[in-house]
Formats: structure tokens, sequence, C-alpha cells
């Protein structure tokens, strides 16, 4: 949908035990501005984990084509890590790195509900996953952004109610 606002998740190919994100977030970081400055969008809420991102992420008004930014942002950032991965001859025909998943998910986002709900659950992550106890000690999120705007507590999902939220891993 051209100007849609669309929950995105972004995976690594190997998942297990795999960090590559946040050991070069400099490097997705910079990726990422490079890509919104050629092909704008704006960013809603985002959150790194050590082998995937979550992303609220709209579309400029007549825009639809959020493959081609994926496709910047992912071989963006492979550019930018030494050629030392395990590939599938698959993968080596085609001229891929394996670094990502080939896919992503995607979903429109039909209404505020709905957009609340993907916020959270983009935000409440790193604590499903047990990467930290609080969502305020995870560093790689818009949460904290968030927080400086008003639009969420520094204390959101702090303890042991979060998990009383519900969202799935």
């Amino acid at each position: 949908m051209p100007g849609g606002t669309y929950f995105f998740t972004v995976n690594l190919l190997q998942r297990q035990q795999n960090n590559l994100l946040v050991r070069n977030i400099d490097n997705l970081r910079k990726v990422v501005h490079d890509v919104r400055a050629r092909y704008t969008f704006a960013i809603h809420g985002w959150v790194v984990l050590p082998d995937h991102i979550h992303c609220l992420l709209t579309l400029p008004e007549g825009d639809a084509n959020s493959a081609l930014r994926w496709r910047l942002i992912k071989g963006g950032f492979s550019k930018t890590i030494p050629r030392a991965e395990a590939r599938s001859q698959s993968r080596t025909n085609r001229g891929e790195r394996g670094i990502w998943q080939r896919r992503y998910w995607e979903h429109l986002i039909r209404d505020e509900k709905d957009f609340a709900a993907h916020m959270d659950y983009i935000h409440i992550n790193p604590v499903k996953h047990g990467l930290v106890a609080r969502v305020v000690d995870w560093p790689y999120s818009t949460f904290h952004r968030l927080v400086e705007r008003g639009i969420y507590d520094r204390s959101w999902a702090g303890s042991p109610e979060a998990d009383s939220l519900g969202y799935p891993d």
C-alpha cells in the first residue's frame, strides 16, 4: 500500500548464538541513515537484537516499495562485513552473501490499536528474549528516544508484570 505503515521483522540467516547486528551496530545505523537519505521513510519504532530487527515504518505517499529499501539496507550492511560466512551453493551461484534470510516478515498496520500493539511488541522484545530485565536497559532501540518525547515512561515494562503483556517470541 503506497504510503502505508508496516511492521517488519528481518532475520539473520544463522540466528543461533549470532550477535552480528549488535557487534556491528554502527555499520547498520550508517546504512539505514544512507538508505533513508535516498529513499525516505519514517521510523516510528525500531529495535536491533543480536540476530534480528523489528521495526515500524511508514513509506512516503505514493510509494509502496519497501522491498527496495530492505534490499539496500541488507546489501549495504553485508558489504561492511568481511566475507567469512559459509554460503550454500545456491547463494554462491546467485552471488549472495550468507548473512540475511532472503525474505522478511511484513504486516500492514490496520489502525491505531494495531500500531500501538506493534510498537509495544518492538520495545518489549529484548526482555522477551531474555537479553535484559527492563526495556530501558537495551541500548539498541527507539525506546529511549520515545521516552524523551514522553510517549513511553522510562519504567514501562521494567518488571515481571511485563510477561503478562502476552506477546509471543
